[in-house]
């Protein structure tokens, strides 16, 4: 894939199961994962290692990939979110077809994608839809074989940005989060909504880690474990929350940015605006998988990103109709997040 220049817009295949996971899951993820072709055959040519390479492997070098990290001959991911309806509980209107598309792209794309991260969002919903909607959802993305690893949005909570949801909260354990919690995160075997993938490359040459923060279902517990995530030494670190940094009315938005300014990291992966920009220097918005667009210069869509063969992390936004790169809109950055030429 050719590189871009950026516009700033505003908008090998079987693992060994974890003892905390059912046999069954990681049975069906194992069989997914060998027909999505994640291993050593993916496609997906291995690429040299950057100035860091090889520095604190956060995963097992010698751990296939799965649904909780491991190798990968070389990182590329799709990102996709904001894909919930334009009304509280407006089954009739979720965009089905918007996201059916955008995962038949990343499931048809070369170099072929292991997984996918998304933004948050996949509801609209006051509690009596919020299980029909997120089947919804995951009933047009299900032909994508691979895992996906979800952020939690405030729409996983009660809706409003200023929410507050799970154990101890002031929003308390609404149906929305229970409903994400049950149907999005306990088949990856996560028990919390913050939580953290590794990465690693099958030989050696760099590390990965993912940090999902849950800016809405803050607690001073998980402040403490961002802040021990973030310090686990990766080549590459990228964190992924629903709210951008500009967001500040969501409880976790600031503290969290407060505790990833003392850590290095390549990327911020966020949505909640329901476009596709570069807001910052390392930080993009990816909120245009379905939820009403903010902004009629981007169309329906998702990023992909991947490392280059010279280490850098190249971002580009993929168009859901014609599954190509938008001209204009990609942009790469280094390692640090310092941008790349």
């Amino acid at each position: 894939m050719a590189r871009s220049s950026t516009t700033l817009l505003t908008g090998r295949t079987e693992r060994s199961c974890s003892a905390s996971m059912k046999l069954s899951t990681c049975s069906v993820l194992v069989a997914l994962l060998a027909a999505s072709g994640c291993s050593s055959g993916n496609g997906v040519q291995p690429s040299s290692g950057g100035d860091d390479a090889g520095d604190g492997a956060a995963a097992d070098a010698g751990a296939p990939f799965g649904p909780d990290g491991g190798t990968l001959d070389s990182l590329v991911f799709a990102v996709a979110g904001d894909s919930r309806p334009p009304n509280p509980d407006d089954i009739g209107s979720y965009p089905t077809a918007i996201v059916d598309k955008i995962f038949a792209d990343i499931t048809a794309h070369r170099p072929q994608v292991p997984f996918v991260v998304s933004t948050g969002d996949y509801q609209f919903s006051y509690g009596s839809t919020a299980g029909a909607q997120l089947d919804l959802y995951l009933g047009a993305r299900k032909q994508f074989p691979g895992p996906e690893f979800p952020a939690m949005g405030n729409h996983e909570c009660t809706g409003a940005t200023a929410s507050n949801c799970g154990p101890g909260t002031h929003s308390g354990q609404t149906a929305n989060y229970q409903a994400f919690m049950s149907k999005m995160l306990a088949p990856i075997g996560q028990t919390k909504p913050y939580y953290a993938i590794h990465v690693a490359a099958a030989d050696g040459s760099w590390t990965a880690k993912f940090v999902f923060v849950a800016a809405n279902a803050w607690t001073s517990d998980q402040g403490t474990w961002l802040d021990s995530a973030m310090s686990e030494s990766t080549t590459y670190t990228f964190v992924v929350r629903h709210e951008p940094a500009s967001a500040t009315t969501a409880p976790g938005v600031t503290p969290s940015e407060q505790i990833m300014a003392k850590h290095p990291y390549t990327l911020a992966i966020v949505g909640h605006s329901h476009t596709y920009g570069r807001s910052s220097q390392r930080e993009v918005i990816v909120g245009n998988g379905g939820a009403p667009l903010s902004s009629g210069s981007v169309d329906y869509g998702y990023a992909l990103v991947q490392r280059r063969s010279d280490g850098a992390i190249q971002v580009d936004m993929i168009d859901y109709m014609t599954a190509q790169p938008v001209s204009g809109m990609g942009f790469a950055v280094k390692a640090d997040g310092s941008p790349a030429p």
